[in-house]
């Protein structure tokens, strides 16, 4: 068979997979006939792997099989059962399989075959975790997304262990053949795995992961805490062994039956406390250091007594952490007493559970010992045992959203306790995460979509996203993601997004973050007509003024507007009359002479609707820029031959005057029409809406129900990738602004249509 280069071996994890009644034992250490089978599994699955992986080597230079027998060796050591062990061997089987999943399903059920396939997923996350080269910000992004992978699939925890033991036993490959172990790889390490293993109480593993990390990422420290621990080694070894004798003897004069032992010294914890409390080798008691195991808790406390009355207790170093357990369930008491030679003693006091549950933290909990054939998390078939093996359960998650929420106010710049996760805390149901193909972690919210995917790879990706193959199945793009799947998005060269992408209820977008970015496209289009189209209506003024020579950033600017789209989408709009450009281009009017102002004064009225300043009879007109109509606020500016022309107050064409003339200038105000005579003032509509058939039907339905009489109509459609915008100007005569106000917010609930206001 053909073989090929088997993916990095240390991140062995797999989401949340539950074995069968006839694949797995307890999963953890359960006996009886369960326990054969898994035993006969083991023997199956090494055999099945040793012609697969003999010879082979994974990308660290391990030799296969030795690491798979290293893992299994790990994990036997920590309790798990053989047919967890015999998973291992699967998992590496597996890159030396044409059709892995389908053959070890074959041979050793769906559980085993699911097993191999999302841990083969995980490896290759988190090599290119470890080889990207990118920058240290986005390795670090990406370190943090495959810790939150490992978070949103550890509901097993059969995939934690696995994952620590493979991540263990390659560390000890570099350090036993002296290779050069990669930083990345020990970084990884140290941030991931060893707080990981912190948070489940596996000591064991933890603190050989810190050692291990220690010696890779600071050599110098490393190789000199070594040295200085080792020119007193003999030394230490005899007072520590001293001590011991002398402690068993005076707990057996006193009738406490004890185990006590040598604790191992970890260099890394000796390291960090010299660092964080600024002390010497010297100073750091734990450096002879004992461990008392009794019959139970009442022993605690009586060897507790028996020590201090013994030896001379150094204040402030005890530590209640059976009445007080830690978060992640340690329990032990802890206290710092003076040896006879005047040199400090840590002891460890703790019962022969208590020290199980320290060494292998969860993975020795009775849950899993006793859980029967269901396994973990499964269920009991007898009594109570059921809730305590969900509380078992329980227990594991609370320190996994514990992790999770120190990680979140470290980021925050918090400091927050490490306990268990609160009513507010982090929770694994809100988010999911998924691959792309070349095996990049992308965290989304749960129920995203393979657009809300693209789009957080890529906006453009998004936009042009058209189809999405999920684990190489071509699937609707409103398909729900879930946890490690692998999504490859199909997208068109050019275009982009469909305006169905924003119906809620076609479920194409969860994320609030691409459903912004969707209509940002739209707006952009409809901004990108606005400006077309205002464009348009200028250049035509100036092919009549003859001005075509003129720049139009030149003309933008003696307009007051910082560029030439900014004139353009304004006139486009209808908020800019071309009439202000018109008065630009034309050359300036000599000043009228003083005598030719008629002295004005207060009329008395007019025949029409407007009461003004000036002799009887003057003409008016109502403005064609802006259609005043009352209850408008008005002014008037007096013309040259037209009588007054009325404005509406904000006008910006009567702002523009005003402050060029402001002499012509003259108030203006609504009068009270002739009784038997009804007022009808022309105002201009603006629509802007999605181009379609039967448009312009319906919002003239609109004015005709409601009696307006329109008068005039404008149409103009600006054609894009989704149709065409149309861009509508009626002109209605009304007798009161007020009543178009109501009809304006009829015509915008007309379907397409995305704006309709009063110019």
């Amino acid at each position: 068979m053909k073989t090929r280069a088997v993916a990095t071996a240390e991140a062995d994890a797999a989401p949340i997979v539950r074995l069968s009644d006839a694949e797995l034992d307890a999963g953890f250490g359960a006996a009886g006939p369960a326990d054969d089978h898994g035993a006969a599994a083991l023997l199956r699955a090494r055999a099945f792997s040793e012609p697969l992986l003999t010879g082979q080597r994974l990308d660290t230079g391990e030799d296969a099989l030795g690491h798979a027998d290293g893992v299994a060796a790990i994990l036997q050591a920590i309790g798990a059962a053989p047919s967890m062990r015999a998973a291992a061997y699967l998992v590496y089987a597996g890159d030396f399989l044409q059709r892995p999943e389908e053959m070890v399903a074959k041979a050793f059920g769906e559980s085993y075959a699911s097993l191999v396939a999302h841990t083969r997923k995980l490896v290759q996350i988190q090599r290119a975790a470890r080889e990207a080269q990118v920058e240290a910000e986005q390795r670090a992004l990406q370190t943090e997304r495959v810790r939150k992978m490992l978070l949103a699939f550890s509901r097993d925890l059969r995939v934690v262990l696995l994952r620590l033991a493979s991540r263990l036993q390659t560390l000890r490959w570099y350090a036993s053949t002296k290779q050069t172990c990669p930083k990345p790889l020990a970084e990884e390490t140290q941030q991931v795995f060893a707080p990981l293993a912190s948070r489940l109480g596996i000591w064991q593993i933890k603190w050989e992961l810190e050692d291990l990390a220690f010696r890779v990422l600071r050599p110098d420290d490393y190789r000199q805490l070594a040295r200085q621990l080792a020119e007193s080694r003999i030394e230490r070894e005899r007072s520590v062994e001293g001590v011991r004798r002398q402690m068993l003897q005076e707990l057996a004069a006193v009738g406490i039956a004890a185990e006590v032992q040598g604790r191992p010294k970890h260099l890394y914890s000796i390291w960090k406390k010299m660092q964080g409390k600024q002390l010497a080798l010297g100073q750091v008691f734990d450096v002879r250091a004992l461990r008392v195991i009794v019959a139970d808790v009442h022993a605690c406390y009586a060897a507790l007594s028996r020590v201090h009355e013994r030896y001379r207790a150094v204040a402030g170093e005890y530590d209640d952490y059976i009445a007080r357990p830690k978060p992640n369930g340690y329990q032990s008491l802890h206290t710092v007493v003076l040896g006879d030679d005047g040199r400090p003693v840590e002891v460890q006091i703790r019962t022969q559970a208590m020290h199980e549950h320290a060494e292998h933290g969860v993975a020795a909990h009775w849950a899993y010992k006793e859980a029967g054939t269901k396994g973990y998390a499964g269920v009991s078939a007898a009594g109570d045992f059921e809730e305590r093996v969900a509380e078992a359960r329980k227990a594991v998650l609370r320190q996994l959203l514990a992790w999770e929420r120190d990680f979140v106010d470290q980021a925050a710049g918090g400091a927050g306790p490490s306990g268990g996760a609160g009513p507010s805390g982090p929770s694994f149901e809100d988010r999911i995460y998924v691959f792309t193909p070349q095996a990049t972690v992308i965290e989304l919210p749960a129920g995203a979509t393979p657009i809300d995917f693209a789009y957080s790879v890529h906006t453009d990706l998004g936009h042009r996203c058209r189809g999405a193959r999920v684990d190489g199945a071509m699937l609707p793009l409103n398909t729900p993601l879930a946890n490690g799947q692998t999504v490859e998005v199909i997208a068109a060269k050019e275009g982009g997004p469909s305006l169905d992408w924003l119906n809620s209820e076609l479920g194409y977008l969860k994320s609030h973050r691409s459903r912004a970015k969707v209509r940002a496209w739209f707006n952009a289009q409809a901004l990108s007509g606005t400006v077309a189209r205002g464009r348009e209506l200028v250049e035509k003024l100036l092919q009549r003024e003859g001005r075509t020579a003129l720049k139009l950033d030149d003309l933008a600017a003696q307009l007051g507007f910082k560029g030439a789209d900014a004139l353009f989408e304004v006139v486009g709009k209808d908020e800019y009359s071309l009439r202000h450009i018109e008065n630009l281009l034309k050359p300036a009017e000599p000043p009228a002479p003083q005598e030719e102002i008629i002295p004005l004064k207060r009329a008395r009225g007019t025949e029409g609707g407007v009461l003004v300043v000036g002799v009887e009879s003057l003409l008016t007109q109502l403005a064609r820029c802006c259609r005043p109509a009352p209850p408008d606020a008005i002014a008037g500016y007096v013309t040259r031959g037209k009588g007054v022309a009325i404005h509406r107050a904000n006008c910006s064409n009567f702002r523009h005057m005003a402050e060029q003339q402001p002499d012509r200038v003259i108030p203006v105000t609504w009068g009270e029409t002739p009784a038997g005579r009804e007022a009808a003032y022309p105002v201009d509509v603006v629509v802007e809406a999605a181009d379609r058939p039967g448009l312009l039907r319906d919002i003239s339905e609109v004015f005709t129900k409601d009696k307006l009489n329109v008068i005039g109509v404008h149409t103009q459609t600006v054609k894009d990738v989704t149709g065409g915008t149309a861009f509508m100007t009626f002109t209605a005569e009304v007798a009161d602004a007020h009543r178009l106000a109501s009809v304006l917010r009829v015509v915008a609930q007309i379907p397409g249509v995305r704006r309709a206001r009063r110019r």
